[in-house]
């Protein structure tokens, strides 16, 4: 039990301070993290008492190793590798099936979208687009468009 203890704080310790995003901002190359970290940490919790010191070390370099790919992301072309572009969902009021198709989104998935955004029809519908973290922004009609630099995030929080 002393071991899972420990292992635990060493992880938490090691995410704290190379790490800062939340759950749902979680790259592929996060997702792929976790799995490694994961594996790596089962023998230190289970295994002989001389594979705690081989799990933190395989956490510290996993983490370590996780941080530089995160660094290297910021970087236009690396960050491409790893980022699929948006996909245009729905125009001005249809679905773009062979693009929904491609994308493995269906037709509730974007109602469901539409409804977050309150918009109750598809014809209401200017642009549905298809993020890269998965999500689905829709541009209801009428609405005048303008592009920006700026990624703004937004957390439904229970209130």
């Amino acid at each position: 039990m002393l071991r899972a203890v420990v292992i635990y704080a060493g992880l938490l310790l090691a995410l704290r301070l190379f790490g800062k995003r939340e759950v749902g901002q979680f790259t592929l190359y996060d997702l792929v993290f976790v799995l490694l970290v994961a594996n790596a940490l089962q023998p230190a919790m289970t295994g002989p008492d001389t594979s705690l010191t081989g799990g933190l070390v395989l956490t510290m370099a996993l983490v370590g190793l996780n941080y530089l790919v995160g660094r290297l992301d910021r970087m236009p072309r690396f960050h491409r590798i790893f980022t699929p572009a948006p996909a245009v969902i729905v125009r001005d009021g249809q679905y773009l099936t062979d693009a929904m198709k491609k994308e493995g989104v269906d037709q509730e998935e974007v109602e469901m979208s539409m409804r977050e955004h309150g918009v109750t029809d598809l014809k209401d519908v200017q642009l549905g687009v298809l993020e890269p973290d998965g999500t689905i922004s829709i541009v209801p009609a009428g609405v005048a468009m303008t592009r920006t630099k700026h990624r703004i995030r937004y957390h439904h929080r229970a209130g």
